[in-house]
């Protein structure tokens, strides 16, 4: 039978480096919650007007829109990553390590975002469209007053689980030295040749961070539920 006594769990894990490395670790959250942050940003601005372009009846909004969810959604984010860091610089466009990590994470989670959106506007009833309609509401009018708060609350628990993606995708940052977590975790790596205790401590570290997220989901959730009926 498989059995690990102390000193096998010692060589596995070790508890001293762990707590040791702990405080310098935990310094690299504010970065991974910085780009993650920035990222969901940039990518529910663009997500959305590719859903309302995604959905529209013009092709001239429609195609273009479905290109780049398709090519975004079927392209590695490191590749952008690289692009944007590395390659930029090439034709005289230089970002540095950390705005570079929150446009590629804006750029890729904004096709998913997209989708998600779309998905949640077609849910609503159609026959709010035409209330509003024989009211004389106006697109706009009718879309943000009516239309996206339904929609949105539709939407939260999938757009927090690409929150959640987001934040724990940051950790591909590090190939482009944001001094975030998992960077954090390899400096230590490095001069303790310890990987395994640091990637365990990695692991450990952005678990509380996904639950408090989805915490928060739960409440947003609420908020709404509760603002709609008020509605």
């Amino acid at each position: 039978m498989f059995s690990l006594d102390y000193v096998q769990l010692e060589k596995l894990f070790d508890f001293k480096l762990a707590w040791e490395s702990l405080p310098f670790l935990l310094t690299g959250i504010p970065m991974t919650l910085i780009v993650a942050i920035a990222g969901m940003g940039i990518g529910m601005i663009l997500g959305t007007f590719l859903a309302l372009a995604r959905g529209a009846s013009s092709p001239i909004l429609r195609w273009p829109a479905r290109v780049y969810i398709s090519f975004m959604r079927g392209t590695p984010l490191i590749v952008f990553l690289f692009i944007l860091y590395f390659g930029l610089p090439v034709i005289g466009i230089e970002l540095d390590a950390i705005a570079a990590a929150s446009l590629g994470f804006g750029l890729n989670s904004a096709a998913y975002i997209a989708e998600i959106n779309r998905s949640s506007l077609n849910s609503v009833d159609s026959g709010q469209w035409e209330a509003a309609k024989s009211l004389n509401m106006g697109y706009w009018f009718t879309l943000r007053k009516i239309i996206l708060p339904q929609a949105w609350r539709i939407a939260i628990p999938p757009l927090t689980n690409v929150f959640i993606s987001v934040v724990q995708g940051t950790s591909l940052a590090a190939v482009i030295t944001v001094p975030e977590l998992f960077q954090k975790a390899q400096i230590v790596a490095g001069r303790s040749f310890d990987s395994m205790t640091m990637y365990i401590m990695v692991a450990l570290i952005y678990w509380p961070i996904c639950v408090i997220i989805s915490i928060m989901q739960e409440r947003l959730e609420d908020r709404f539920s509760k603002f709609l009926v008020k509605s």
